[in-house]
């Protein structure tokens, strides 16, 4: 298999790989409809500024409504988060009914993806995206655990630990071989979105722990596309100079850098780097058959020290997850929603290796298995 003769000769699996070095995915991106459309966008911030508006508009009749005249899509989370603990009674009641009424939503959006073959025997689930960053979301994720909980789903749901904007980054070192860490103590990281593009160098912590849980983004720099409203050219350009500047500022901070650069992109991630979908939102046409992001990094950054660079992407909702992978040792199946623009998704089972042979105990035919969970339920739903 043409997959397994690239680990065994390179350590670098393909883009969009079904298997890692500590995980196989089971699935990523699943696109599951209802009669209402797209199931993710019931699950989504904007699915929560809808359901805020909703209860808005009885007491905007009345000329009571708290919020005065401000949109719903206007009020930062710092604000409602700090209404939550407000004096003002009745405006702290329309967040926390917004806040039951998505809990229930997300609740019902989890039940049917733990019912899909790819998510069956799933212990844990972490909730990611930028809604997870607020004491609201924390709340909906903690009520749509025990709505799930009193329904007899023996499932766990949580935030994932690390903030939204760095877990993107910290789980490209899940990407990466192990020798890198070995020699290296440092990787670059990408995560691309419909609004922003962030960059990282991102500090293995290897030598404190070897499961990277010690991981960290020591610097990083974000550019929000979507206000410049680039080409794709142009997006490629000013990425290319944003990798450029931090593998400067690893040099001139002492970092050991490794040859490697792991990217976050939505979409549904070919083997050979391309786009087969989901990336409507990115700036230009990603998922033309002539455009190839890893390609073109390496054009505009063929080696990083000595040695060539070597890249691998996949899908974004799929690496946020990965940054998971040291603290889900306890259990072996489990997932990540993240919650955006729309629901990514992706489930994993954990690799353990007998130590008596050195093979995997549970996941030998992990890339059979994931081809065909996804050839069940589809791809497509992107944050």
């Amino acid at each position: 298999m043409a997959t397994d003769e690239l680990v065994k000769t390179t350590g670098i699996a393909h883009h969009g790989a079904e298997r890692l070095p500590s995980v196989d995915i089971d699935s990523f991106n699943i696109e599951i409809k209802d009669e209402d459309g797209f199931l993710g966008d019931r699950a989504s911030k904007g699915a929560f500024r809808d359901i805020l508006e909703r209860w808005r508009k009885p007491l905007r009749k009345s000329g009571e409504d708290p919020f005065g005249k401000e949109p719903s899509e206007n009020i930062s989370k710092k604000t409602l988060d700090a209404i939550l603990i407000s004096d003002d009674v009745e405006a702290s009641a329309v967040v926390h009914s917004a806040i039951e009424e998505f809990a229930q939503e997300l609740a019902y959006v989890t039940r049917r993806f733990l019912k899909t073959k790819a998510w069956a025997k799933t212990e844990r689930i972490v909730v990611g995206g930028g809604f997870r960053d607020s004491r609201l979301g924390e709340l909906a994720i903690a009520r749509a655990e025990i709505i799930l909980k009193a329904e007899d789903f023996k499932i766990d749901m949580q935030p994932i630990r690390h903030h939204p904007d760095e877990a993107g980054l910290i789980g490209a070192l899940h990407l990466a071989p192990s020798w890198i860490f070995e020699a290296y103590d440092s990787i670059l990281a990408v995560d691309i979105g419909g609004t922003n593009i962030r960059c990282g160098l991102v500090e293995t912590g290897w030598k404190k722990a070897k499961d990277l849980s010690k991981a960290k983004v020591v610097k990083s720099e974000l550019w929000r596309h979507a206000d410049d409203e680039p080409t794709r050219e142009g997006a490629v350009k000013r990425l290319t100079k944003m990798l450029k500047g931090l593998i400067t500022a690893a040099d001139t901070d002492g970092f050991k850098l490794a040859p490697f650069i792991g990217i976050a992109c939505p979409g549904v991630i070919n083997a050979d780097g391309s786009i087969e979908k989901g990336a409507q939102n990115l700036p230009g046409n990603w998922e033309s058959s002539k455009f190839n992001l890893p390609a073109s990094l390496i054009e505009g950054i063929p080696a990083i020290g000595e040695h060539d660079t070597a890249i691998l992407m996949h899908n974004d909702g799929v690496v946020q997850g990965l940054s998971e992978v040291p603290f889900m040792q306890d259990v072996d199946r489990w997932g990540v929603l993240t919650i955006g623009t729309g629901l990514g998704n992706a489930r994993f089972t954990n690799r353990h290796r007998d130590s008596a042979n050195g093979k995997d105990r549970d996941s030998a035919d992990g890339k059979k298995k994931a081809k065909e969970n996804n050839k069940d339920n589809g791809k497509g739903d992107k944050e």
